[in-house]
């Protein structure tokens, strides 16, 4: 008699995933229009651009370092060192406050400083959940391999 057991694999609705993306692009589109009409210096500008862009790959970093050690955790091994996590944090803590030191130091009006000021957490929000989301489909995708390879080395019995 075989057994059979019922795996469930969770994996995020289509409207959910259109829903992560749509925003996330939404946020890159408005961080875009707010800093190419940033009145104001170049140098301002050119600051502004790569804060927002160290930002954003810094939260993607992030995520990805909290999720793997959060699947380590409980096992004997650790993921990464305590001076990758000493970098991991202090990146994305740099990079958010050079940025915010950046927004608030610069001479432009403060309705002007409140958007930019949305937008980047808007973005930096989006990019956590763009990154949860991503790395949520691809361990859904690991786990049905798993699966599929259990079920046809049993077939093959």
């Amino acid at each position: 008699m075989q057994n059979t057991k019922q795996v469930l694999i969770h994996r995020d609705s289509k409207a959910w995933s259109l829903q992560v993306w749509v925003s996330f692009a939404l946020a890159v589109f408005v961080c875009a229009v707010g800093l190419a009409y940033l009145p104001g210096k170049d140098l301002d500008r050119a600051f502004m651009v790569m804060g927002y862009f160290f930002c954003l790959t810094a939260a993607f970093v992030l995520s990805k370092f909290v999720r793997d050690n959060e699947k380590t955790q409980g096992d004997l091994r650790t993921a990464d060192t305590p001076m990758f996590k000493l970098v991991v944090w202090g990146g994305f803590f740099l990079a958010m406050g050079l940025t915010g030191w950046g927004l608030v130091r610069m001479e432009v009006n403060d309705t002007y400083k409140a958007f930019l000021g949305v937008s980047w957490l808007y973005l930096i929000t989006g990019s956590f959940t763009l990154a949860k989301t991503l790395r949520d489909r691809h361990e859904a995708d690991v786990a049905d391999a798993q699966l599929r390879n259990r079920q046809h080395r049993a077939d093959a019995e």
